[in-house]
């Protein structure tokens, strides 16, 4: 495989999937760490990609969000999240997307794959439309101003199933993932019984933490992905519980 040719396959990778490691790299294209670590960095010196900590970064991870562009806590962490929740994404694939500032995160990042998005989230589903995103279903419901998500109480979000759920919260301990606002774990709590495998996305801060209501216990949570800051013994007594954990 010649340099050019390469090069060429490994930023079609990168594109694709947002963000690749350079383990997955040099297994992907059958080369060694050091071609692999070289091309990275010669690509991201031509500006064709962004070279990042343990892999490569495509810059066409654009977050186009009013909400993304303002300060929120935690935004680099958050960033790191949805690129490693995006990672566990497969053509084809049925998602559904909850509320909140990494979700939108995620969701743009998501933006052109060929994937179902299913939300309620209104500043995520106008988003994807307008980026041209094909495949949308938008949950009905009441308009939530304070979230800007559709509510819905009734049984209507039986008609949705998908492969992964990905949510957030305001707090995860060793019972379970909590949230603060009951109206919304209430109306998402439905949709547990309906996918495959649900994901929580968190950032390091809400590690520990028990805020709200109990909305999914542990042993119901598949996979946790959080940032690297996270503190290593809570990660430990999670772990110890059987939770998947993820460092982004």
């Amino acid at each position: 495989m010649n340099e050019n040719y390469r090069q060429q396959q490994l930023l079609k990778l990168v594109n694709e999937r947002k963000y690749l490691a350079t383990s997955e790299i040099i297994d992907l294209l059958g080369i060694s760490p050091a071609t692999a670590r070289r091309d990275i960095t010669k690509l991201d010196q031509q500006g064709r990609l962004k070279k990042v900590r343990n892999g490569a970064e495509s810059i066409n991870v654009i977050y186009h969000s009013t909400i993304i562009n303002k300060s929120i806590n935690h935004l680099e962490e958050k960033k790191r999240i949805a690129i490693a929740a995006n990672k566990l994404c497969e053509d084809n694939m049925s998602v559904i997307l909850t509320c909140g500032s990494t979700m939108l995160m995620f969701g743009e990042s998501l933006c052109g794959r060929n994937l179902q998005i299913i939300t309620n989230y209104l500043p995520l589903a106008n988003n994807l439309i307008d980026n041209e995103h094909h495949n949308i279903v938008i949950m009905g419901g009441q308009y939530n101003e304070n979230q800007a998500i559709m509510l819905s109480l009734n049984s209507c979000v039986d008609d949705y199933a998908a492969d992964i759920l990905f949510t957030s919260g305001n707090g995860i301990s060793h019972e379970g993932l909590y949230k603060n606002d009951m109206l919304i774990a209430n109306s998402e709590q439905k949709m547990l019984e309906k996918v495959e495998k649900l994901v929580v996305l968190l950032d390091s801060t809400k590690l520990g933490k028990r805020v709200g209501m109990l909305f999914a216990e542990l042993k119901n949570i598949d996979i946790l992905i959080t940032g690297r800051e996270a503190d290593p013994a809570i990660i430990k007594e999670l772990t110890e519980q059987g939770l998947q954990v993820i460092l982004a």
